[in-house]
């Protein structure tokens, strides 16, 4: 996918990709440090990156979740990280008209894993040109997405990722089943969400938990099976986030991690 990117650096380095972020836009300053941190990084280790941070959060499970800054102050933010460092950046979208119009400020859209059998949600999003991550559906068989690859690819749109964020195991907990990382390579190529597999989701308090100790194991794993990119949320102080801080990767942690990972991917190739 990355190949489709004009504005992402490090493209030939054969190292992994990353896209990371805050899970949510909370505001300019913030958007700017994180990015700026994560570019200081992934230059230094020959990353190719992708900044990411959801305009709006639609699939939260209390009505008094947060869920925006505002749709255009935060895609505005979007596009102003994009243009101040040069890099591209992704934002989820979870209706059809969402598309075109996030489309006019990100690089990448990403389609949300509750949603990613919505037939008119992925033609909407492939029908824009842009590049396209699947997530897989918690429900969902590795195999059952290379038909959510053709709905994309069937769209005459080539440029489209999986994303692999766990599977339902029982009903508050997820598992990483990393099998379906070389299965899924076979129809597009592979990211695996490290800090959304590790979420603990339907907590009776209707806010989800998580398990950010095991995001390095979750990682090192991911890479040693060969995915193509991993995605981490990240955040200065994941304690204040406005969203999913129970299983974000605290800011100042990414680097050794990145390190770690950049020695594995080294050793495979």
């Amino acid at each position: 996918m990355i190949q489709y990117l004009d504005n992402i650096h490090h493209k030939d380095s054969k190292n992994f990709f990353l896209i990371a972020g805050p899970c949510i836009i909370e505001g300019e300053d913030m958007a700017l440090r994180i990015a700026e941190k994560v570019i200081s990084i992934t230059d230094k280790y020959n990353i190719p990156y992708i900044f990411k941070g959801s305009f709006k959060k639609a699939n939260r499970s209390r009505v008094d979740s947060f869920t925006t800054i505002g749709e255009e102050k935060s895609l505005e933010i979007l596009k102003k990280v994009g243009e101040t460092f040069n890099i591209p950046t992704t934002t989820d979208i979870h209706e059809n008209e969402h598309a075109a119009l996030a489309a006019q400020y990100v690089d990448v859209l990403q389609i949300p894993a509750f949603l990613v059998r919505q037939t008119d949600l992925l033609v909407a999003a492939a029908q824009t040109g842009k590049c396209v991550t699947l997530k897989k559906g918690q429900f969902l068989s590795p195999e059952s997405m290379k038909f959510a690859v053709q709905k994309i690819t069937d769209s005459n749109n080539q440029k489209v990722a999986i994303i692999e964020r766990g599977n339902s195991f029982g009903y508050t907990d997820l598992i990483v089943d990393y099998r379906g990382i070389p299965t899924m390579r076979e129809y597009a190529p592979v990211i695996l969400d490290v800090t959304h597999s590790l979420q603990q989701p339907n907590q009776s308090s209707g806010v989800t938990g998580g398990r950010p100790d095991l995001i390095e194991t979750v990682a090192k794993a991911g890479i040693a099976v060969g995915a193509d990119g991993i995605f981490i949320e990240t955040h200065p102080t994941p304690e204040t986030a406005l969203s999913d801080g129970a299983n974000m990767l605290r800011l100042d942690l990414l680097e050794d991690l990145l390190k770690k990972l950049t020695r594995i991917r080294e050793s495979i190739l």
